[in-house]
């Protein structure tokens, strides 16, 4: 939800793409639905880059941020300089950040499956 705020507009392909991620973590649609609806305009959330207390979450947490963003066919410099950030933050170095950006633009390009899909959230 962070991400996309950083170029100001939430496309089609963004807000399905957050459905997604948000039912198979057992999220209420309509709840992510409104939260997706507001983001924009929600002036208390912080846009700080997160930190992480594990580096494989950090990971994981920024290949669906590259899913997000390459999502709409339209990389905008201020979502990937947030989704650097966070990699700084959670000790990524540029060099990984960089092969994880190729990866997730090659597997996009063949198969937008994310891991998260296969999720089974029990409540």
């Amino acid at each position: 939800m962070l991400l996309i705020r950083k170029d100001h507009k939430i496309t089609e392909t963004e807000n399905i793409l957050l459905m997604r991620i948000g039912k198979s973590l057992g999220f209420d649609p309509e709840f992510c639905e409104r939260t997706i609806n507001e983001i924009l305009n929600n002036n208390f959330v912080e846009d700080t880059p997160p930190v992480f207390s594990d580096k494989d979450l950090a990971v994981k947490f920024i290949k669906y941020g590259l899913a997000v963003i390459f999502s709409d066919n339209e990389i905008h410099p201020a979502e990937e300089n947030w989704l650097i950030a966070t990699a700084e933050k959670n000790d990524i170095d540029i060099i990984s950040f960089s092969e994880l950006k190729k990866e997730y633009s090659i597997r996009q390009q063949s198969s937008p499956k994310l891991e998260v899909d296969d999720l089974i959230v029990s409540q």
